[in-house]
């Protein structure tokens, strides 16, 4: 007896059970009684439902057809037919780091195995951030949909999203489609409403902004996630990873492997894997209480540790903790630690509207005036004068990236 459980209603904990693993009738009942199909993204173990009552309201989470204790090789049905909305500015090694292993997977199959489709909301091709674009870019025919479609994002993504667009999204997300985004393609997602109470990976520059701007998504610093009938990546050459993480149940390990091996990639992730944060790669050859140190500053911007919690918490002396910062990155921990929550600060003001009172407690100042003294000492400049519209044009443009000096005063 085969049981499937349907993703149509993620807002809720319990849903519609059906009899069979056909997708049409399954789409009925779901369309009947929520309004909309279901998703499939993801396998389900069905071992704690069994046959009973429970099981016909089981947890929604999945839409893979089920039998008894076991999950269903691939989900149904499977994706075959990838698009990509690409919005002004995107990223275009993400873009093509996802194309990249359906080409492949043809190639060495000797069939068609996958196709994609490149779209545009009006059919124009759109310049990437590099300044390149592509051809055959399409109008989405919403009578002839992609079985996943992606947003892809990158470089100034919240004026690349208007109403327009989230429109556009919300309806797609009320048919019979995954919807993913790459980048920062998952601003898009998030300010269409469409990834309310679901986890999200996006790029680790963009991550701390949009954690503040949207509560309601738990963003993780995972290089992607699949969650119910979203999936959504970081970027770079994550994009993948992700990709063969979702055709390897369909294609097999073994030409997954061999896609790996042409485009000479030592190692597939998955969705365990977190992003390489700058910060860990620059630690990540010092002492390991270094790092233990600069993480707990990290994830503590709010209400800032002192030296002695620090210490007791890496196990080594204040005076040791001191040495390892001077001598490995040449700023004592006080200043280390400011100059950490002042480029929190400064990703805040450029990427969000939060108001600048609500910046200085988020990133732990006792003051406005503390918060605006220390910012200018190490920017140049005030808060309030970074949100100008030149310097925030700078900004993005790459030329006010520059690291912070350090501080001669904590």
């Amino acid at each position: 007896m085969i049981r499937t459980i349907c993703s149509c209603a993620p807002d809720r904990p319990l849903c519609g059970y059906v009899s069979s693993a056909r997708a049409g009738r399954m789409g009925r009942f779901c369309e009947a009684f929520f309004g909309r199909r279901p998703a499939p993204v993801a396998p389900f173990v069905a071992a704690a439902y069994p046959t009973s009552d429970l099981a016909r309201r089981a947890r929604c989470l999945s839409g893979v057809a089920l039998e008894e204790g076991r999950v269903s090789p691939q989900p149904t049905p499977a994706i075959a037919h990838f698009g990509f909305l690409t919005l002004r500015q995107f990223s275009m090694i993400a873009f093509t780091n996802a194309i990249e292993p359906l080409r492949m997977a043809n190639y060495l199959a000797e069939e068609t195995i996958y196709r994609w489709s490149v779209y545009s909301l009006d059919a124009e091709p759109v310049a990437a951030s590099n300044g390149l674009t592509v051809a055959q870019t399409q109008r989405l025919d919403e009578s002839d949909l992609p079985d996943i479609l992606f947003v892809c994002g990158g470089v100034d993504v919240q004026h690349a999203v208007d109403d327009a667009l989230t429109h556009f999204l919300r309806r797609l997300a009320r048919k019979r489609i995954i919807i993913g985004a790459l980048c920062t393609g998952s601003y898009a997602l998030a300010k269409a409403g469409l990834l309310d109470g679901y986890r999200c990976a996006i790029h680790w520059e963009n991550l701390s902004a949009l954690r503040e701007t949207f509560p309601q998504i738990v963003f993780t610093q995972d290089l992607f996630v699949v969650d119910r009938d979203r999936c959504t990546c970081t970027g770079g050459i994550a994009p993948l990873d992700l990709v063969l993480h979702l055709i390897t149940p369909r294609i097999g390990k073994a030409l997954a492997a061999g896609i790996s091996d042409q485009f000479i990639v030592e190692r597939v992730r998955d969705g365990k894997d977190r992003q390489h944060i700058p910060l860990a790669a620059r630690l990540g050859g010092y002492h390991r209480s270094l790092a233990q140190a600069a993480a707990l500053m990290e994830a503590n911007i709010e209400e800032p540790l002192s030296l002695e919690e620090l210490a007791r918490m890496t196990e080594v002396s204040q005076r040791q903790l001191q040495r390892l910062f001077r001598r490995s990155l040449g700023l004592t921990p006080a200043q280390y630690y400011i100059n950490l929550r002042l480029r929190r600060a400064r990703e805040l003001l450029l990427q969000t509207d939060m108001p600048i009172m609500s910046i200085t407690v988020a990133c732990g100042f006792r003051s406005p005036c503390h918060f605006s003294k220390s910012y200018r000492s190490v920017f140049g400049h005030s808060p309030s004068h970074e949100r100008r519209a030149p310097e925030r044009e700078a900004a993005l443009a790459g030329r006010g990236n520059a690291p912070p000096r350090p501080l001669t005063n904590a």
